[in-house]
């Protein structure tokens, strides 16, 4: 299945395991389960070791994102402009915790340590646009911006020519 993958790689060098979980993730947006264990069959490695990589480090993840990812910075500067305030906002609207996605799969809310825009704070991204000096309130008018349903095709009907 990731035959195009491994060819970058030799077999049973375990040196590639790190690189080739991001191969992967770059192509699915997370690591599925078939993935783990080709990964652990092609390199020679126990799948709870692939497992074990796979889960210490944040990059990566075991399940598909949403739609649209949410990143709530918590560095000190957010924090101290009640960035917590915000999340819990978030977490309530949508009604999952930090680091799960909705159940139709349109948002996923994420924390992380420093957006590195500690001139806005406290600021939180949805994809890759900005929010900052937010507060709480202003949470139901972001989340309305990105949950538009989607776009349908127009079907056109089939004319038979005569």
């Amino acid at each position: 299945m990731h035959s195009e993958i491994f060819k970058n790689y030799e077999p049973k060098e375990k040196s590639g395991l790190i690189p080739l979980l991001q191969d992967v993730q770059n192509i699915y947006g997370y690591l599925p389960e078939l993935a783990l264990q080709e990964i652990s069959d092609f390199l020679d490695i126990p799948l709870s070791r692939v497992y074990g990589v796979a889960t210490f480090y944040n990059q990566f993840r075991l399940t598909p994102l949403g739609e649209n990812v949410i990143k709530v910075c918590r560095g000190t500067a957010c924090h101290v402009k009640s960035s917590a305030n915000i999340l819990f906002a978030l977490e309530t609207a949508l009604k999952i915790k930090a680091g799960e996605t909705t159940r139709d799969k349109k948002f996923t809310i994420e924390v992380v340590n420093c957006i590195g825009a500690c001139s806005i704070a406290p600021v939180i991204t949805v994809n890759e646009e900005y929010f900052g000096r937010i507060s709480a309130k202003d949470v139901p008018a972001i989340l309305k911006k990105f949950n538009k349903p989607a776009k349908q095709t127009e079907v056109v009907p089939e004319v038979k020519l005569a």
